[in-house]
């Protein structure tokens, strides 16, 4: 029964607690013991606030449903990922040297969800720094895949993603610099949104971000319930150069007004990805659901500059600058393959620069081209089933090299050029797992990626079905 519950969609929960046919205080105590059933399963969590603490809250939180003074997330447990910020919790990136992290403050989406009535229940793991899109890491080890316990959740959302599909929790924080939400939904079956960046304003941060990659956003079980994340938290920001103004709606409101004939674009391969047959079937098939909407799809060829070296560098480098002063003390208490990989960034020089700004303008006018001609871009949004819950990911896919930055061709180019763009579930593929038609849409349409996932999601039931850990 807690499952069952957990399961649902946080709107379905959201209105049982107003109705009073559940009470904040048992929806906690279930989401308590829910965490910790699964704990030596999935490993989805990594800390956990005081019960006491928790369940004050929800008896708070149930003082004012029955007083009327309800808000829109009130009493609903929150998981945060760990490389964002709780006051008074550890934030430690998953890396040994910030084992003991406390934050002083809340991040500024964490804020906006509280303000809004979520409960933080405790903090969801993440690969080191965020750094692949497996999650694992020295401090707190594998989380699994609630539909296969030997793969990876994916990652870097990789603790939100499993707590989601295992019915953990209903609600998560979650970020995407390279698809950290989109390809932990998709492996999990879950719904992600990247929005257009600066859309959710992030930090506060003890240095200015120049990889102006990375977004926080909705990692969930249905569109609405990213909707209802999105209603509370857009909105610019002081402490956030790059936020952008509130758009001026609910988007929870606006979901069923997808446009008709619709112009819309599928890339089976971006002209460049390596992809699983039956992903790649999986995809078109879903694809052809907007054609029977009475929208217009074509199939694309070629694509952008492939950006998985270009990404890479640019990532390393700004967290090398950051990670700099701690190296000649903490070196060796850093992931091995996390900390080369920082350091290889060190080779950085203006013709390197230089190169990458460049094919990073390309890629801009690649997608102004597009969208100039589309409404939407359909993509697979990973190339294969997830890797093992430790790792390797494949060199090799049905007779194929397969390169290591394979798994996110379809969700970086998005990342750096800032267009939003959200996964929805497919179909499953041979292996019984889930599959993920990503939607890509023009910059700040996060309005119209939003709907079309919903016109999905209506005409499939897409998320019908989901894992019994």
């Amino acid at each position: 029964m807690t499952q069952k519950l957990l399961q649902r969609p946080v709107s379905e929960i959201v209105e049982l607690l107003r109705a009073r046919e559940l009470s904040a205080v048992e929806l906690m105590t279930a989401t308590m013991s829910r965490i910790h059933e699964t704990q030596t399963t999935l490993n989805a969590f990594v800390s956990l606030r005081e019960s006491e603490a928790l369940l004050d809250d929800a008896r708070v939180a149930d003082e004012r449903i029955a007083s009327g003074e309800s808000r829109p997330l009130e009493g609903i447990p929150l998981g945060v990922k760990d490389l964002e910020d709780v006051a008074g919790m550890v934030t430690s990136y998953g890396s040994v040297p910030f084992k003991a992290n406390v934050a002083e403050r809340d991040s500024i989406q964490v804020e906006r969800l509280r303000a809004a009535g979520a409960i933080v229940i405790g903090k969801t793991n993440a690969p080191e720094f965020g750094y692949t899109a497996i999650t694992k890491n020295l401090l707190f080890g594998a989380t699994r895949n609630p539909w296969d316990l030997d793969r990876t959740p994916g990652g870097s959302s990789g603790g939100s993603s499993s707590a989601i599909a295992g019915g953990v929790v209903s609600l998560a924080t979650a970020s995407d610099g390279g698809g950290s939400v989109r390809i932990p939904a998709s492996v999990t079956g879950c719904f992600g949104l990247k929005v257009s960046y600066g859309r959710i304003a992030r930090g506060p941060y003890d240095h200015w971000i120049m990889d102006d990659t990375s977004v926080d956003g909705p990692l969930t079980r249905c569109v609405a319930d990213a909707a209802l994340h999105l209603d509370a938290v857009v909105g610019a920001h002081p402490l956030d150069a790059n936020s952008l103004p509130h758009p001026g709606f609910s988007y929870r409101e606006i979901l069923d007004d997808l446009p008709c004939d619709l112009r819309i674009a599928l890339s089976p391969d971006l002209g460049y990805a390596v992809v699983q047959s039956d992903v790649a079937a999986a995809v078109e098939d879903a694809a052809r659901v907007f054609e029977d909407l009475g929208h217009r799809l074509e199939v694309l060829k070629g694509g952008p500059p492939e950006p998985g070296a270009d990404w890479g560098m640019g990532g390393a480098w700004e967290l090398l600058a950051r990670l700099q002063p701690l190296l000649p003390e903490h070196e060796p208490d850093f992931g091995r393959s996390f900390i080369r990989s920082i350091k290889a960034a060190a080779i950085m020089d203006a013709d390197r620069w230089g190169r990458i700004r460049r094919r990073r303008a390309e890629l801009g006018q690649w997608c102004a081209d597009l969208f100039g001609r589309y409404d939407l871009l359909l993509t697979p949004t990973v190339p294969y089933d997830p890797p093992p819950a430790r790792g390797p990911f494949l060199d090799e896919l049905e007779g194929r090299p397969q390169p290591l930055a394979n798994y996110g061709s379809f969700t970086m180019p998005f990342n750096l050029s800032w267009h939003p763009a959200a996964t929805v579930r497919a179909g499953f593929s041979r292996a019984g797992l889930p599959v993920g038609l990503q939607i890509v849409a023009p910059r700040h349409r996060d309005d119209l990626v939003l709907q079309a996932a919903r016109a999905f999601e209506r005409a499939t039931d897409c998320w019908s079905e989901w894992p019994s850990v």
